[in-house]
């Protein structure tokens, strides 16, 4: 039986942004090839059909995400901006090549996931608290975000699951992550790097 869209959230990543290459890409905002955001919108609006989804699209306030909804809105639907869906902030990083962060920086981080603030930018605890907001008002069926995001939206889930001892949601396939840092299926607790779920890829859907 299809999830009332009520109480689903179909989450994609944005497309591939052009530039980010190798780069910590956090509020940097770089734009997206226009031919990856129709696509990512035609895989969209076929699934809305599908699933008899509104024609409403959720999406962060930046150009790798917004492409998608002006593409969308084109087409007739309702496109909204989010600002709580917004990537991880990396402060001084943000835009920087991973090898250009100082080693020690990125393991200062590693040491405290949760509350440090990479680059002097946005702690963990307050991107994870941003997500918990819209994962629990759930009333957006439709969501262009980012990977970051995405990761913490699987985090929490998976935590909530484990504490209740039902099977959390699958994992997605792979996408950068800071130097250091590993994946592992069922995480407790605090989060830690060992704990972080992989992003999905670039325009891939995670359900919710």
């Amino acid at each position: 039986m299809t999830a009332s869209p009520a109480l689903s959230l179909h989450c994609w990543r944005h497309p591939r942004p052009l530039g980010a290459e190798g780069l910590c890409l956090g509020r940097t905002d770089l734009p997206v090839d226009p031919r990856r955001a129709r696509r990512l919108a035609q895989r969209m609006r076929a699934l809305a059909r599908r699933e008899r989804l509104p024609a409403v699209v959720w999406t962060s306030p930046l150009e790798r995400c917004r492409a998608v909804g002006r593409v969308l809105r084109a087409a007739g639907w309702v496109h909204r901006v989010d600002a709580r869906l917004v990537e991880l902030d990396f402060g001084t990083w943000d835009g920087l090549a991973w090898s250009s962060v100082p080693r020690a920086a990125i393991d200062a981080w590693l040491a405290d996931f949760l509350h440090h603030r990479p680059g002097g930018g946005e702690s963990l605890a307050e991107l994870l608290a941003r997500v918990r907001a819209v994962l629990e008002e759930r009333p957006r069926a439709l969501l262009v975000t980012h990977g970051g995001w995405l990761s913490a939206a699987q985090w929490l889930r998976s935590s909530a699951s484990a504490a209740s001892g039902s099977p959390g949601s699958p994992g997605a396939s792979s996408a950068p992550s800071p130097p250091g840092a590993s994946a592992a299926p069922t995480p407790s607790g605090a989060p830690d790097p060992a704990h972080w779920p992989p992003a999905p890829a670039w325009g891939r859907l995670l359900r919710l």
